[in-house]
């Protein structure tokens, strides 16, 4: 019998992932073994570090001119738009950390338990903050990060599964941590688990069928087996709709989204900004690799089905956005919208939905990280104030915080000269060049109906008198100035000077 040969690892390619994963098992002994005041300093370092260190080995690969491959027994692969969709979450990573880390627009954080802040003058109350914050957070951060980055770099559906439950977990974990409305963040934490785990079950129980139908769980195998296979097609796709529902619930595309707008709420903001960029960006990852690769030979048989899926998305998110009274609750909806937009290019299957596809889901991660580190800055007695009410005339008490909130809204509304409006129309025209001008039209009027929504917020906060006991906006500390610069210079430079990213986009196809 001769020697069982271990796999090929080729690992410059995948060592961004192994360094986020590595930091992240350091940061669990700094929180084992360093005393409480010293663990949140290490764990900054040491995740920022991280950051830098695994977007500088992901340019060198990048720059190095490497072949696109396979690797870990054909587990991961590793072509141009992995490193596409690498690159957008280290930078999205990079400022969630941020805006998660600040100590300075909450006293002692976002995750400070209510029992370390005693009463006392304010710097007591700072100083004991401080000591108490829950660092842990930055390693469960990280270990959802290295979990999207295994996600969208899947090639096989098992692989798919355990980067899921990596990425999600740690998410489930950071929505019930919020130092203020702690009941409304541990329900918020419950409703994402329990309906993270049905959704689970979904897409492992569409593994097994495809595994019944293909022999394998390798994408490629299953592109094999449906252009060759005599089995009956019902194994096929039905494992194909399971699979999908995992996919579609984890992007907050309707009507897989009854979770989105109450974690968004209930989570602490720096965690809904992280998870509403971030997640969306491994979504939609996993999503175009399996469409593309596994199933792009049968899509004429799937596709009538996705398209009504993206119409309930696109309709759902622009007219139930309509009704809400929440800013988080608003911003949800609008992603849900957002999402059906996506799902457009997800559909065509060509280059340029592709490419359309990932640049839209960079111009969108930034906006959004930018938008939730202003809603964290407007504050009453009781913390963040997002209740629509609480926002008028908001333009006379911060006119720089409510001329950055307007510009990001003007990009999720698609503007011109912001990146909305070049992801939009980089993934409508996409749509038109493979046939799908319906579509592309109701998409249109989404996105009419779905404007409203944002200039409300901007007239009410230059159009309405502020109330007497209103809320204030926080001066942000040096982490959220950042985070929200990078948002907002991203969105603008995306705006005016797409060609780059556009470029980068679209430089190769998936390998399998």
């Amino acid at each position: 019998m001769p020697p069982i040969q271990p796999p090929s690892v080729a690992y410059f390619a995948i060592s961004p992932i192994l360094v986020i994963l590595g930091a992240a098992c350091l940061g669990v002994l700094v929180e084992a073994f360093l005393p409480r005041p010293q663990r949140w300093a290490a764990q900054v370092t040491l995740t920022l570090l991280a950051l830098v260190a695994a977007g500088v080995l992901l340019g060198g690969y990048a720059l190095s001119g490497a072949k696109a491959q396979t690797t870990a027994d054909g587990a991961l692969s590793i072509d141009s738009p992995t490193l596409f969709l690498w690159g957008t979450l280290l930078a999205l990573g990079l400022g969630g950390v941020l805006l998660i880390a600040d100590r300075s627009v909450e006293p002692g954080g976002a995750f400070i338990t209510d029992g370390a802040v005693p009463a006392g003058t304010p710097q007591d109350r700072i100083t004991a903050g401080r000591s108490g914050m829950q660092t842990e957070v930055l390693p469960l951060t990280l270990f959802a990060l290295s979990g999207m980055m295994a996600f969208c770099a899947s090639n096989d559906l098992l692989t798919m599964f355990v980067a899921l439950e990596v990425l999600s977990l740690p998410l489930y974990l950071l929505c019930g941590m919020a130092r203020r409305r702690r009941l409304l963040s541990q329900e918020a934490a419950v409703k994402y688990f329990l309906l993270g785990a049905f959704a689970s079950a979904f897409f492992l129980y569409g593994v097994a069928l495809l595994y019944g139908y293909a022999g394998s769980v390798r994408l490629g195998a299953i592109a094999t087996a449906s252009s060759a296979s005599p089995r009956s097609d019902t194994l096929l796709f039905g494992g194909l709709a399971l699979l999908v529902v995992g996919l579609l619930f984890k992007a907050s595309v309707g009507p897989f989204h009854t979770w989105t707008p109450d974690v968004y709420q209930g989570a602490p903001t720096p965690v809904t900004a992280f998870m509403a960029a971030a997640t969306k960006v491994a979504a939609f990852g996993g999503i175009l690799r399996v469409l593309t690769v596994a199933f792009g030979d049968t899509r004429w048989e799937w596709r009538g089905v996705l398209w009504a899926v993206a119409i309930v998305s696109m309709v759902l998110g622009a007219v139930i956005g309509l009704t809400q009274t929440d800013v988080k609750r608003m911003i949800a909806y609008s992603s849900v919208a957002h999402a059906g937009f996506i799902l457009i290019g997800a559909i065509a299957i060509t280059e340029k939905g592709l490419s359309g596809s990932l640049f839209y889901l960079l111009t969108y991660g930034f906006t959004t990280l930018a938008v939730f580190g202003v809603v964290s800055l407007v504050r009453n007695a009781d913390g963040e104030a997002t209740h629509l009410s609480q926002w008028a005339g908001l333009a006379k008490r911060s006119p720089m915080a409510a001329g950055v909130m307007t510009f990001l809204l003007l990009a999720l509304a698609g503007i011109p000269l912001t990146s909305g409006f070049t992801g939009k129309f980089a993934v409508f025209s996409a749509a038109l060049a493979d046939g799908m001008a319906p579509l592309v039209v109701i998409a249109l009027v989404a996105s009419a109906v779905a404007a409203f929504f944002y200039l409300r917020v901007i007239v009410l906060m230059y159009f309405s008198e502020p109330a007497p006991d209103g809320p204030t906006v926080a001066v942000p500390g040096a982490f959220t100035t950042a985070a929200i610069t990078l948002g907002v210079l991203i969105t603008l430079l995306l705006g005016i000077a797409p060609t780059l990213a556009l470029t980068w986009a679209g430089s190769g196809p998936f390998v399998s």
